[in-house]
């Protein structure tokens, strides 16, 4: 279940790829990204307050719980920053491709902070998986720029993000920690607004009520954000970071297959298998596959002697 929760968020995140497009055509990309995540995180808020209105509930917030959430939100708030402005100087195909190298990422800083141990099936999964965002995403030449390098290093922040997320989830709550993680981010994007976008349109009523905005806000605030990353955060104490990350390639997947249907984009079949190869990737690292060897040759023996 924690499983296909996770791939439900994927598919979310992949879905409003085109109404964040269209949002910060109207309102600067960090500027929407500040009220996205405010809302997302007052949003939490009020559930914290609503859910615990009967009980003490400040002695959760310490400092411990704090700085985890600070270090999440760091990380995710970098990666965000990072990619919008890379894509200033690099195609959007490109970039995909090379964010999608988180998925690639996880399994090495899982292995190097968190001493997760990963399975030979699940590292082959990650190396498809990868090979299947490049030709999902990529449909020029590959020349690295200065975009590619700041969408890399975009794709670090987002990897030490979710092997973050599996060290620090299982030792705090939920929602706390996802209210602190989110109250980062939106401080940090205002903070980045207001030395680098005309911030002061966010509080312009004429751009909030652009249908387009509005809509994008409300979507992205409320799922794609609040719900999206406190199932992260609570589910992530499930599975491991190395199957969180395949889990999330899926989104360029779900970005197209919304492309398709709702902008007639169609994919080619080299797109097309490398949506069959992230999809057998997953399969890969998810199918207990080396118990499934080891009991038939822990069987084959038995059967022989049992025919004779």
């Amino acid at each position: 279940m924690a499983d296909i929760t996770l791939v439900l968020v994927a598919v979310i995140w992949g879905t409003t790829f085109l109404i964040v497009q269209q949002a910060i055509a109207s309102l600067p990309p960090n500027t929407f990204n500040a009220v996205r995540f405010t809302i997302a995180a007052l949003f939490l808020l009020v559930i914290y307050f609503i859910r615990n209105r009967h009980r003490q509930h400040t002695s959760e917030w310490r400092g411990p719980l704090l700085r985890a959430g600070a270090i999440l939100g760091f990380w995710l708030c970098l990666g965000y920053a990072l990619q919008t402005v890379g894509l200033l100087y690099t195609s959007p195909s490109k970039a995909g491709f090379i964010t999608g190298l988180a998925v690639v990422l996880v399994p090495l800083f899982s292995f190097l902070l968190l001493r997760e141990r990963v399975k030979p099936f699940a590292i082959v999964g990650v190396i498809l998986a990868a090979f299947g965002l490049y030709l999902l995403t990529q449909n020029q030449s590959f020349s690295f720029n200065l975009g590619d390098a700041l969408i890399f290093v975009a794709a670090i922040c987002f990897a030490m993000q979710i092997v973050s997320t599996g060290k620090y989830a299982p030792r705090f709550a939920a929602l706390p920690l996802a209210i602190t993680q989110l109250g980062t981010v939106a401080m940090m994007s205002w903070l980045y607004a207001f030395f680098f976008e005309d911030w002061s349109r966010a509080f312009d009523p004429a751009i909030l009520f652009i249908p387009e905005v509005a809509f994008g806000l409300i979507v992205t605030s409320i799922f794609a954000t609040a719900l999206a990353f406190l199932a992260q955060t609570a589910l992530q104490k499930q599975t491991s970071s190395t199957r969180v990350a395949l889990i999330f390639a899926l989104e360029p997947v779900f970005a197209a297959v919304t492309s398709y249907i709702f902008i007639h984009e169609v994919l080619s079949g080299r797109q097309l298998t490398g949506c069959l190869l992230i999809f057998t990737g997953m399969i890969l690292a998810e199918l207990p596959i080396q118990e499934w060897v080891r009991n038939f040759r822990q069987r084959k023996p038995n059967d022989g002697r049992e025919s004779a």
